[in-house]
Parts: structure tokens; sequence; C-alpha cells
């Protein structure tokens, strides 16, 4: 009897102390709470606060350091945009509508197939398609004067004259028509490309590496792991990889079955 209190005793001082430093010896990472959208008086803005307003958005809700950084890797860097921009227009494989800087930079974030810059298109495409996103649309969802606010920052960073103009009043957002969602994605690899996530991550043929390799996940995590991943991000992060750089309104944004069939298509993924 003895020995079994004893044992009971080591157990419970065992867990105890394990609960304790997990709960309080090990930083627990914060994420980040959501970028807010401003309120924009674009009436009583100045050409300076516009630019600065284009250089928060495109270090911060834009995302674009995600990509167009050294670090990333993954987009051409942008301080050279404007500078290049009459080069591109003039390109045969121009496929835009632009006539000058302002424009090409603009149809760039709209339109990003328009002109894709050698070696940063998607795979097998032979740089006739961008892995980005339209920046109007999906997760960012930028509205037309945040856009130009960008493209005046661009302007401004490459140290050329912002011939961009501030809007005069915000431009309303068309409303939804009621009871008439978009139609599902019929397949996991569409939900894939609408969200660029082979941007970030090895997945269906794109060779992202800011997020993990997905190309075997399958393998090595559950289902109930994968669901969590991609409606909390944050939860937990892999070895290696820095938090808040994956979206975290997914769950948001996707349908129940869209969820469930890339779920079940992650979990499919086994390796060779």
């Amino acid at each position: 009897m003895r020995t079994f209190l004893a044992v009971v005793s080591f157990s419970l001082l065992t867990v105890g102390f394990f609960a304790a430093y997990s709960n309080y010896g090990i930083p627990q990472i914060e994420p980040a709470p959501p970028p807010e959208v401003e309120e924009l008086d674009l009436a009583a803005m100045s050409m300076d606060e516009f630019v600065a307003l284009g250089a928060r958005l495109y270090q911060g809700r834009g995302t674009c350091t995600l990509c167009h950084t050294e670090l990333g890797g993954r987009a051409p860097l942008l301080e050279e945009a404007a500078a290049v921009a009459a080069e591109r227009i003039a390109d045969e494989r121009y496929q835009g509508e632009a006539d000058d800087a302002a424009g090409y930079l603009y149809e760039s974030m709209v339109a990003p197939s328009a002109y894709v810059v050698a070696g940063f298109g998607k795979s097998g495409t032979g740089d006739t398609v961008s892995p980005m996103p339209n920046m109007a649309t999906g997760s960012v969802g930028l509205s037309e004067p945040e856009i130009r606010a960008i493209v005046a920052f661009l302007q401004d960073l490459g140290g050329f004259e912002v011939t961009v103009e501030i809007p005069t009043e915000a431009v309303e957002e068309a409303p939804e028509e009621a009871g008439e969602p978009r139609p599902p994605f019929a397949t996991p690899e569409e939900a894939i490309a609408e969200f660029a996530c082979g941007a970030c991550h090895k997945l269906a043929g794109e060779e992202g590496e800011l997020g993990p390799d997905l190309t075997s996940i399958g393998a090595r995590r559950a289902k109930d792991d994968l669901r969590r991943a991609i409606l909390q991000p944050n939860a937990d992060i892999a070895e290696g990889f820095e938090p808040d750089l994956m979206p975290d309104d997914y769950g948001e944004q996707l349908y129940a079955v869209e969820l469930e069939m890339l779920v079940d298509y992650l979990a499919g993924l086994k390796g060779p």
C-alpha cells in the first residue's frame, strides 16, 4: 500500500510540474490582432499623407512584403517598379492596357497576369500566369483608394514624381446581391489557386518557401490538425517559421464543404 501511495504521489507531482511548466515556463505566442481597415478622409488628405497610407498598406494589410522582399524571394523587388514600367509596357509579352507607370502599377495589383516578370510565373505556365491574387478581392480585398495609395507609395519609393491622383471621395462598394453567394470551388486545386497558397507553400505544383512544405503533410498530420492549421494558423507554428504570416480569416472565406474538401486533400498528400 505504501508503494502504491508513493507511486501515485510521484505521478501527481510529475503531472503537476509539467502542467505548471507548460503554462508558465514556456513563452506563450499571442497572435497579432487582424489589421484594422482605416477610415479614409480623402478630401482632407495631402499627397504626403496619401503616400504614407500606401506605405502602411504595403507593409501591413496589403501583405506585399510577404513575397516582394529578398527574404521572401517569391516575387520581384518593387523599388524599381516605377522605373521599369515603360519597358514592361513595351515588352511583346505585355497583355495589359496601361499606357503609363501609374496605370501599370495599378494593373499589376488587380490583373497581375497582364505581365509576369521572367522567373516569377506559376510553374509550368512559361511565365504567363502570375501566382499573385487580385489585391482587390480575396483575403486582402483592398479598396480602389487603397490600391491607388500603394501606387503613389511605389512611385515615391522609386524616386519618381507621384502622378496618381487622390480620389476626391471614397469609392462606394457595390452591395452584394442578397441570396446570390459565390459558387463553391469545385476542386481543392481551384481553392488553392484562388487563395495563392502556392506563393508560400510547396503545394499543387508550386514552390513557395515562406511556409512549410505541404507535399507530404498528410503523412505527418491528422485531419483535425490540418483543419486547425487552416482556421487558426497561429495555434501551432512549425519549427523554423514565423507567426502571423498566414491569414487567419479563411474560416470566414471558405464554405464548410470547401474547408473539408481542402482538409481531405491535404490529408491525402503522403509524399512519394
